[in-house]
């Protein structure tokens, strides 16, 4: 999947009022709050449309109870069971594409009715197969993947504010 075209597929989602939920680990899950921070913030100042984003990694109570009473690798998955509707996006970002609870999202996601996009570094891994549209660094650097992840957000919020998109 094209920038342009993962930019699109959520910018969509924004105007379909549909919620979009996304979910990293480490690094990966500061830039996934960081996305729903500036596209629920700026996309509502540029147009007064709200955008129904969620990081489901920014609860540090409720990750903590599944961790403990269920496990951590269905952290995510168990969040969606509560939060997604059918058509809603869910975007897993990691670098290497194989982090468990990751992976058990976008299964979920999938089997519910989920849109799921795959935002990953390396070769990919299993999210990059598990995910309906999937954006992909081809690097076996994960500092350059995360960078890259990080600028795709901001690309993201200028898209939703109306600034263009520009890959």
């Amino acid at each position: 999947l094209e920038v342009e075209a993962a930019i699109e597929l959520i910018r969509s989602a924004g105007q379909q009022k549909r919620k979009i939920l996304v979910c990293g680990n480490g690094g990966s899950a500061l830039t996934a709050s960081h996305y729903i921070n500036d596209w629920n913030k700026m996309a509502y100042l540029a147009t007064g449309t709200p955008f129904r984003g969620t990081c489901l990694s920014d609860n540090m109570g409720l990750m903590t109870a599944y961790s403990n009473d269920i496990s951590y690798d269905d952290v995510y998955s168990e969040q969606l069971k509560n939060l997604m509707d059918p058509g809603d996006l869910v975007i897993a970002v990691s670098g290497s594409g194989n982090s468990e609870n990751v992976v058990r999202a976008l299964e979920y996601a999938n089997g519910a009715g989920g849109v799921t996009l795959a935002i990953s570094g390396y070769d990919g891994g299993k999210i990059k197969q598990l995910a309906q549209h999937s954006l992909w660094v081809p690097s076996f650097d994960m500092q350059l993947c995360e960078d890259l992840h990080f600028i795709f957000g901001h690309m993201v919020m200028k898209a939703l504010c109306g600034d263009g998109i520009s890959a």
